[in-house]
């Protein structure tokens, strides 16, 4: 709970009752793609050349599920909100440090929206779309 997620730098428990859903480490941990591979379709030679260069990583996209908790329905509210207000910032610096030392940068796209809410409303999930531009770039 305490300590086990940062974004921006905050810690997500303290700051807004956030914590790691369901695969979440399993998505953040997902290896990204390569771009395409730069070739050469000459109609005038057989088959297809590629170039001889070393692949480059693509971007990814990832969904996270976060679980957000409040102490009462005003509390949730509350953290809710702030969490939002700090996804809608853009630029997203996630890190996991009981996981990895590893520091994923991401750019927030959008969310697939509440669910799982308690009747109490002071608990939900959310799923939160992602990019992360530089899969090499984890300082």
């Amino acid at each position: 709970m305490i300590g086990e997620l940062l974004i921006n730098g905050k810690d997500a428990y303290n700051e807004f009752g956030v914590n790691m859903g369901d695969k979440f480490l399993d998505a953040l941990g997902d290896k990204a793609g390569l771009k395409e591979y730069i070739t050469n379709n000459d109609r005038t030679k057989d088959g297809i050349e590629y170039c001889k260069s070393i692949p480059k990583m693509n971007e990814r996209t990832l969904t996270l599920t976060f679980t957000i908790m409040g102490d009462n329905q005003a509390d949730f509210i509350s953290k809710k909100d702030l969490f939002y207000e700090e996804l809608s910032k853009g630029d997203v610096v996630l890190s996991v440090p009981k996981n990895s030392t590893k520091v994923y940068h991401l750019k927030f796209k959008d969310t697939t929206g509440m669910y799982a809410q308690n009747v109490e409303r002071t608990f939900c999930k959310v799923g939160v779309k992602f990019i992360e531009p530089n899969p090499r770039n984890r300082k």
